[in-house]
């Protein structure tokens, strides 16, 4: 298994769309995916269908055991999606209780790590959503992946997120054996705007090594499918945020091939 985590420090740059669209494009392709919705706010549990104010269990319940995950639990808390190569592990409400309830329990920043180990052999990728601060569940979102996609909307103020980000970044790096790979992919790109234009090249500009050349760009048809409850590839395959999408997952698979290589 593969696991990526989309994450970044500021809401409201297209973490969810583009942890779906990703997963919708490997489901096509034929893999196995399981997408992980660590934001409290539940917007990938949403998604799909399911409400994560009412869900009796969630990825909650895996927090509930001193930093032990109960052996099968997992594989029990998956939620089927509108693609069946698809399984979502939920979010809900509950966990933005997790903060004050954490200090004290050791252990829990690698719950998520745990989890994903008993289902190695179910899935061949798995994208964490996770919440756009840092706390236990980015930690154990980071502490999972292989490889991060750090989202940001082509705005002024998604750059002094993206700072942040990679400030957070570098601190987790340290605890970690090998440092983890990241991708920053400029979202919400609108050539019309002067803002978009000059937030791209500044991107550029800074993050060279790591900033995918390209950009997703503003569509209504992703709007569109999320209302559907379906992936951007499932709702309009052609549609210009889909084909943006397309052309980023060949980037991160070719990107994996040569880590992998090295």
């Amino acid at each position: 298994m593969r696991v990526w985590a989309v994450a970044n420090q500021k809401g409201g740059v297209g973490k969810t769309t583009s942890s779906i669209a990703l997963a919708g494009l490997l489901a096509d392709a034929g893999k196995r995916v399981i997408v992980v919705d660590l934001d409290p706010h539940g917007s990938m549990t949403s998604y799909f269908g399911h409400d994560p104010d009412s869900l009796a269990h969630s990825a909650f319940d895996l927090f509930l055991h001193q930093g032990v995950v109960p052996e099968g639990l997992p594989k029990q808390l998956l939620l089927p999606t509108s693609h069946e190569q698809i399984a979502l592990l939920p979010s809900s409400t509950a966990l933005a209780t997790l903060e004050r309830q954490s200090p004290g329990q050791n252990g829990l920043g690698l719950v998520v790590s745990k989890a994903l180990a008993q289902l190695w052999g179910e899935f061949d990728y798995a994208i964490i959503d996770s919440p756009p601060l840092l706390g236990v569940l980015m930690v154990n979102a980071l502490a999972a992946s292989q490889q991060l996609v750090i989202p940001v909307q082509t705005e002024f103020l998604a750059v002094k997120g993206l700072e942040r980000m990679v400030s957070t970044l570098a601190m987790i790096n340290r605890s970690r054996k090998q440092a983890l790979p990241y991708t920053i992919v400029p979202t919400l790109f609108d050539r019309r705007t002067q803002a978009s234009m000059s937030t791209l090249r500044l991107l550029r500009n800074t993050y060279p090594d790591n900033l995918w050349q390209a950009y997703i760009p503003v569509d209504t048809r992703l709007r569109d499918a999320s209302r559907a409850g379906q992936t951007p590839s499932q709702f309009d395959a052609k549609s210009r945020g889909t084909l943006a999408y397309r052309a980023l997952l060949k980037h991160l698979l070719a990107h994996q091939l040569s880590a992998q290589v090295a």
